[in-house]
């Protein structure tokens, strides 16, 4: 097998871009995929956790419920920590090929709709880069530099909303970075990836986003092949694990799914941590104190607010869960966060405690299918929070009169504002 090996990072290759301008991307014109309605669904996911962590048939978490469809298997809605974990770990009963009417729409064949043993090949061939003894190579060269270059557009005003202004820029430019791409096309690729992973908003959008990155992705890969470079896209083209290579398709595939995967998890996670910690200013001081601390935020942030909220699975036999049968075809919908505030595995769940016990979560998924990504965005919350805390002193809260800070959406959740204020060091 290829070793694919992460090395400094690379200038940008100079191709002529074919996207219509670099101007900031501002994620809120994209209002119905940034945020969702849904502020506070865990009352209702715990209520009906307590009558049972398996329900059959459609739920309401507060913004009502779907019509079921007579012509399908009754959906099933799992709630409680160990039966998602069950469902995540027996991949032989619960497939992943349900993307395929999802993600394959607007992406391609990904590893995300594959099962094995598919899956496990092409997960090894795309796989190395994302070691954490590899990204550790990533942290000041790359994630710490762009962080730091955010920063010092507010660092002297005293003032920022932290997710305009640095949860949402960095790791789009972190991960087009590593893929070796030119500087000027961040602000677009960071558009297209908002709106392929919310497509069921707006499906048009998301199909044409998609074919934009595809006919952008394949003028790369021909200069790649051409003129390979220290970076991630020219180690696609040329992995091989027993005797497999990626083709063309499989790469344009993989880079639509980084894409957004790599902005979508760490910008929430990083808004997350953050309103976590400035919504608890004694944990906020002892992590500035005790940097040590920090592995314990992020873990406690995706806990309590996963990412990425929703995993679905679909049944290919008949099986049991929790006592409730579950049919042959049904779709199986996993609640992440509702798993992960499960009251029988977590005390005070509902709370951000970055002292309680360290406990398994399952807010990166399970299993054969965890996130492949999960140690990248695990450094670069860490790096982001670090450097900003570096950087600043007396942060806290400063919303304008009658603003409201929360955290809302349900398949992704986040802040949508951060409005902070500091004083430079």
């Amino acid at each position: 097998m290829t070793t694919v090996e992460v090395v400094d990072p690379p200038a940008p290759f100079d191709s002529p871009a074919p996207f219509d301008s670099p101007a900031p991307f501002d994620p809120f014109e994209l209002e119905d995929t940034v945020t969702g309605d849904l502020v506070d669904p865990f009352p209702r996911m715990h209520e009906l956790c307590r009558q049972s962590p398996v329900h059959v048939g459609p739920v309401d978490l507060g913004a009502g419920a779907e019509e079921p469809n007579p012509n399908r298997p009754a959906p099933v809605t799992v709630f409680g920590f160990d039966e998602c974990v069950q469902v995540l770990k027996d991949n032989e009963t619960y497939s992943s090929t349900i993307y395929e009417a999802i993600v394959g729409m607007v992406m391609g064949k990904t590893i995300v709709q594959m099962d094995e043993p598919e899956h496990r090949i092409h997960r090894m061939l795309v796989a190395p880069t994302f070691r954490s003894k590899f990204l550790e190579k990533w942290e000041d060269g790359l994630v710490k530099t762009v962080v730091n270059e955010l920063i010092d557009k507010f660092a002297d005003k005293g003032s920022a909303d932290l997710v305009r202004e640095l949860t949402f820029n960095f790791p789009v430019q972190v991960i087009a970075q590593i893929l070796g791409l030119p500087r000027a096309d961040y602000p677009k690729f960071q558009r297209c990836a908002v709106e392929m992973i919310n497509t069921p908003a707006n499906w048009d959008r998301g199909m044409a986003a998609s074919e934009t990155l595809r006919a952008y992705f394949a003028d790369v890969l021909e200069e790649r092949r051409s003129s390979p470079d220290d970076d991630l896209i020219s180690e696609l083209v040329a992995v091989e694990v027993d005797g497999k290579k990626l083709t063309d398709e499989e790469i344009y595939s993989f880079l639509r799914l980084l894409l957004p995967a790599g902005v979508e998890t760490t910008y929430r996670a990083s808004g997350s941590a953050l309103f976590g910690l400035l919504t608890n200013p004694d944990q906020l001081k002892a992590v500035v104190a005790d940097r040590s601390l920090m592995p314990q935020v992020v873990e406690e942030a995706i806990r309590w607010e996963p990412p990425v909220g929703v995993i679905l699975r679909r049944a290919v036999r008949e099986s049991e869960l929790a006592g409730v049968t579950v049919e042959e075809g049904a779709d199986v919908g996993l609640l992440l966060g509702a798993a992960n505030r499960d009251e029988r595995k977590y005390d005070h769940p509902d709370e951000f405690d970055i002292f309680r016990e360290v406990r398994q979560h399952v807010g990166f998924g399970f299993g054969v299918h965890v996130c492949l990504g999960m140690h990248l965005a695990r450094m670069e919350t860490r790096v982001a929070l670090n450097t900003l805390f570096d950087r600043i002193d007396d942060i806290h809260l400063d919303p304008a009169p009658g603003q409201v800070l929360e955290i809302r959406g349900l398949a992704f959740r986040s802040p949508t504002a951060l409005p902070v204020a500091f004083t430079a060091l």
